[in-house]
Order: structure tokens, then sequence, then C-alpha cells
């Protein structure tokens, strides 16, 4: 009979906001894909794509723009949460996320499968929540006296 030791703790280091805020955006772009591919499977919907509809709207270039838009935003979120200054990555993943609350709860809008939209919204909103709430979070940091320009440090006189 073996007797298991415990061995060291794993080292579980922090993880930066901007990589979680990255993260989640990549979470939600493939969550907004998925469920995209998945209602191909939906009976009607390829034959209802073939003959230029998708939902109530026409297949054209400025609706496939404006698909490419809305689809693009949340994936370029994973660059930009890597990638901006600590402020301006704040601010824009406060701003971007509330904008597409109202955007995934539309998604739900004339569903047919609402246990199958109704689990997709409910994955991307509450994703959208966790970003909220890590980008309103965000840790600060106490200025420190060495680089706070208006608390010079007196010079020591020697002794």
């Amino acid at each position: 009979m073996s007797t298991s030791r415990p061995g060291p703790a794993l080292d579980d280091q922090p993880v930066p906001v901007r990589v979680k805020l990255a993260a989640a955006w990549t979470s939600l772009t493939l969550l907004y894909a998925y469920v995209d591919i998945l209602n191909f499977y939906t009976p009607g919907v390829v034959a209802d794509i073939l003959d230029g509809r998708v939902f109530e709207f026409d297949v054209s270039q400025t609706f496939s723009t404006v698909a490419l838009a809305l689809v693009a935003v949340p994936t370029l979120m994973v660059v930009l949460s890597a990638m901006l200054p600590a402020r301006a990555n704040r601010v824009t993943n406060l701003v971007v996320a509330a904008l597409y609350v109202p955007v995934t709860a539309f998604n739900l809008s004339g569903g047919s499968w609402l246990a199958f939209y109704g689990l997709g919204v409910a994955l991307e909103l509450a994703l959208l929540a966790v970003i909220l709430r890590w980008a309103w979070t965000w840790p600060r940091t106490a200025p420190s006296l060495m680089t706070a320009p208006d608390r010079a440090v007196p010079a020591q006189q020697p002794a």
C-alpha cells in the first residue's frame, strides 16, 4: 500500500487584469462564433441564407459589413486589452462591454430555439459582466514617495 504525501504547494501567481480581460474577450468571441456556427444546424437556416435572408434581414453588403463590424469589435478587444495603457484599457473595456450588453441581448429576440439562444446569450452576458467587474475594480497602486513629482524627498546631509 502506498501513501501519498502532499508535495510542495503549486505556485499560484495572480493573473494580471490585462490577461484576464483578453481571455474573457477571447471567450466571448468564440461563443459568438460557435453560436452562429451551431445555428446552421437549426432547420431552415441554411435554406434561408441561400435565399438571401438571415433572421429578418436581407443578406447584402451592408448586412455583411455590419455583422463583421459587430464581431470585429470583441475580437479587437483581445489585442486592445493586452496592449492599451491601464487607464485607457479600463475605460475602453467599460464602454465596449456596456455597449455590447444590449447588442448581445438583441440576439435573443425572435429566436425559435429559446434554450439554445438563451444559453448562448446567458453565457455571453456573464462574460460581459465579468469584463465590466474586472475593468471597474482594476487595482490601483499608491504613488511612491520616490517617484511622485510633487513630493520631493529631501537630500540627506552627511553626518
